[in-house]
């Protein structure tokens, strides 16, 4: 049996930012347990890489100061240790005057957060940042970047096992039992000891929450992103990144363009509910996770609104119609055609939601005895995993300080 002071549990960006922040913070004996053989393997890895830089967080808010700090230290750290990124900026279209005084909004937003943007107005000179996009204004913000985001998590967890850390990985944490001034974690892998846990588990993290009586009127309800890729001769149609203006009273984008790190042009991802936790293609189905999710009051409450209810089918059809998709990213850049698509990877959003159906937009984390749970950690996770990760560390070294 392994003996640690700290487990954390999850090897994602959050996961593996905390081990490095906390074993770089004090001489603790760290470990992190990742149920995959590989990090990176859920909504760590199978997401856009594109780093935001606030313009769409309310200022004062969580989100606002993780997006802004994260975004800027993401980038410094990837010149130091040679992780794959670059700033192309975005594009936020506007095609109606509703959406133009929305993006007058956001602009307000990002001046408030400390985050450049600039507010251009016709055609011509959104063609002069995006060649094919179309739209009556746009608002610039040349600080969005995009990141290799596996290869990102990858050297967070070479800098954790340089300062100490253990990784046990193709090890699922089975169960948890309460023993003298600590815990006993039951593994596929064997047993672990920690005087101190810190669930990061993303998907899973309300599972393990339940486990020290955390988090009982929150669910993770999941939600699959799926991603098309412009065929390489056709990349020209996005130089950066092309966004439509965001709703705000709905916590997904919707289908939009991004030039990855790689040069890859993905566009998506669309938000259809998934029908399992780790169910990546439409056809996939975990019947315990569906049920478990259908029978939540909170998801029942939530899609009692007639506009989420409305989303949700339109979603739906863009996931199983490649037509739709096609349509809804037309209304960006209308020049595409359905032959220039071709499909990609997919991803699950790990959407907090309360028993009352309201939807968790801010980072949240929560104190038991001698452990921290991770609920939300909800795009832009990734921009935020460092501030994140420290303030994460900083609050964990706090409370075990206080339950010696």
């Amino acid at each position: 049996m392994s003996v640690h002071d700290i487990v954390v549990v999850g090897g994602g960006a959050i996961g593996c930012s905390v081990a490095r922040s906390l074993a770089g913070k004090s001489t603790l004996d760290v470990a992190v347990v990742e149920k995959e053989h590989h990090l990176a393997a859920h909504q760590s890895g199978r997401n856009s890489g594109v780093l935001h830089p606030g313009f769409n967080y309310e200022p004062g808010s969580l989100k606002a100061e993780y997006a802004t700090e994260g975004t800027r230290r993401m980038k410094a750290y990837a010149a130091d240790e040679g992780v794959p990124i670059e700033e192309f900026g975005v594009v936020v279209v506007a095609k109606s005057d509703r959406e133009e005084r929305r993006l007058e909004v956001l602009q307000d937003q990002a001046d408030q957060n400390g985050v450049e943007t600039e507010l251009i107005r016709g055609a011509d000179a959104i063609a002069e940042h995006e060649h094919h996009a179309d739209g009556q204004a746009a608002l610039v913000a040349p600080e969005a970047a995009s990141i290799d985001s596996q290869q990102y998590v990858y050297s967070l967890a070479r800098d954790a096992m340089d300062r100490g850390v253990d990784f046990y990985t193709g090890t699922r944490v089975e169960a948890v039992w309460r023993r003298g001034d600590g815990f006993q974690l039951a593994t596929s892998s064997g047993e672990l000891r920690a005087q101190y846990v810190v669930n990061s588990a993303g998907l899973h993290a309300d599972r393990v929450a339940s486990e020290f009586g955390v988090g009982e009127d929150l669910q993770i309800v999941p939600f699959r992103g799926e991603y098309y890729e412009i065929v390489p001769e056709k990349r020209e149609v996005c130089r950066s990144m092309i966004y439509p203006t965001p709703d705000p009273d709905l916590p997904f984008l919707g289908v939009h363009y991004t030039r990855r790190a790689d040069d890859k042009v993905i566009v998506g991802p669309n938000a259809v509910l998934a029908f399992g936790r780790e169910a990546y293609e439409n056809t996939d189905f975990d019947l315990d996770d569906l049920a478990e999710t259908l029978g939540y009051s909170g998801f029942r409450r939530l899609m009692a609104d007639p506009k989420m209810l409305r989303v949700g089918w339109e979603e739906l059809n863009k996931s199983y119609r490649k037509e739709m998709f096609v349509e809804a990213a037309q209304r960006l850049v209308p020049g595409v055609e359905a032959r220039d698509f071709r499909k990609s990877y997919s991803g699950i959003r790990a959407q907090l939601v309360s028993s009352d159906g309201d939807l968790i937009k801010d980072p949240l984390f929560e104190h038991a005895d001698s452990s921290t749970h991770v609920l939300n950690a909800v795009s832009p996770g990734l921009t935020c995993s460092l501030p994140f990760g420290d303030a994460l560390s900083d609050a964990v070294l706090e409370n075990f300080d206080a339950t010696e």
